[in-house]
């Protein structure tokens, strides 16, 4: 088996995660476009800046928890549960016309969704058990992110033509119909040892915990810190960017994003074959220190022509990919199979707690200290986070360290 789409199980699974993630980029769209009917020119960035903000505080907050209490529910069951919840939960956003009426069903919506991806990240290494075919099904995971991210829009905006904006809810509860129905079809694998058991809150914090105790999980999690506190200045201020420095924001910002979606999808093809060659560490430290490479030089130059910038624009999603891909072989490797959920779920959570800063600080930053200057600070910023990383994280990193659990 040369690629993990041969296996039946991965095939349909991954063809779920595609639905999900549709249904979740037209949900995004769908919420930004209620969120200015409701709160107009005058407060539709405020109603939008709630909604996200409930999200991040389901998924930092919550996912630990969720986890926790899914831990005993067949997968299966439980995934095409929050499947069919959050499916659900899009019908009345159809009809909603106050603002605290569309918060408290996203709100619930991201709570459903900080139970379901971390447990549908810990299942594919038992469904994949060999590293080789794990590390390319990482890679068609971001893949199927980074497209998400660009067609998602180009999607909505088809369907808009056709419909009135509300049904955008409708069209994204179709495609969870479609996600729960490839999530039927998977024959999942046998969990093998039974859940942890114990007090709720050290089940729920187990995963934080292991997370904290080993050091290549630290390091993992300040590396993708660092990549988050330059990137989220590309997610944030390329729009800006198109539109104050190459004057047509609505023209050139999906060109821009089109070349970052590029370079990310050629990362995500590139890691499997890079990691053959260096360990997991290596290519995130030059994911990190390449991006940040990149946006200082890019920060200390006059601007340059479209030419030229869809090949920094490329580069930088190049290089994030690089960071994320391998991110979930070092987790699989770092914990226990019946710990991988909780180890997932802190994943989950606390790289969410870094876009949660890094998202503001980046907007922040523009609006007052100026485009460049605020990319070279940020980008210097992640430097320095991804050195500390260097020194938490060793280099010479065995799989498995002498320790001991007195419990």
């Amino acid at each position: 088996m040369t690629s993990p789409l041969a296996n039946r199980s991965f095939r349909t699974l991954f063809a779920a995660q595609v639905c999900s993630l549709l249904a979740v980029g037209l949900l995004t769209v769908a919420l930004s476009l209620a969120a200015y009917r409701l709160g107009g020119v005058a407060a539709g960035g405020k109603v939008l800046g709630l909604l996200l903000a409930l999200k991040m505080v389901a998924y930092v907050g919550l996912a630990p928890f969720a986890e926790s209490v899914l831990a005993h529910l067949p997968r299966k069951r439980a995934m095409v549960l929050l499947d069919f919840g959050r499916m659900l939960l899009l019908l009345p956003m159809v009809f909603v016309t106050q603002t605290w009426q569309i918060a408290a069903l996203a709100f619930l919506f991201f709570v459903l969704a900080s139970g379901f991806t971390p447990l549908f990240q810990s299942v594919i290494p038992d469904v994949l058990p060999e590293e080789e075919h794990y590390t390319k099904a990482l890679a068609w995971s971001r893949i199927a992110y980074t497209l998400e991210s660009v067609l998602s829009p180009m999607i909505a905006a088809v369907v808009l033509k056709i419909v009135a904006p509300e049904a955008l809810f409708l069209c994204a509860a179709l495609a969870f119909v479609g996600s729960v129905g490839f999530l039927l079809a998977t024959r999942f694998p046998d969990r093998g040892q039974v859940a942890r058991k114990g007090p709720f809150l050290k089940r729920a914090f187990r995963g934080m915990t292991i997370y904290a105790r080993t050091p290549r999980l630290r390091g993992l999690f300040l590396l993708n810190f660092a990549l988050s506190l330059v990137m989220a200045w590309v997610l944030v201020n390329t729009v800006v960017y198109a539109g104050a420095r190459l004057g047509d924001a609505d023209g050139l910002y999906p060109v821009l994003m089109a070349g970052y979606g590029f370079g990310a999808a050629l990362g995500a093809i590139t890691v499997p074959r890079l990691l053959r060659r260096i360990e997991e560490r290596s290519a995130m430290l030059a994911g990190v220190f390449v991006f940040a490479s990149l946006a200082a030089g890019f920060a200390l130059v006059p601007p340059p022509p479209l030419a030229l910038l869809l090949p920094i624009w490329a580069g930088f999603g190049l290089a994030s990919s690089l960071v994320l891909t391998p991110g979930g072989l070092v987790i699989t490797r770092s914990a226990a199979r019946q710990d991988r959920a909780a180890v997932f779920a802190a994943q989950f959570s606390l790289s969410h707690a870094g876009w949660l800063v890094a998202y503001p600080l980046a907007g922040w930053l523009a609006s007052s200290a100026g485009l460049e200057h605020a990319l070279l600070v940020l980008a210097l910023a992640g430097a320095v986070v991804a050195l500390v990383a260097t020194r938490v994280w060793p280099a010479h990193d065995p799989l498995e360290r002498p320790h001991s659990h007195p419990e």
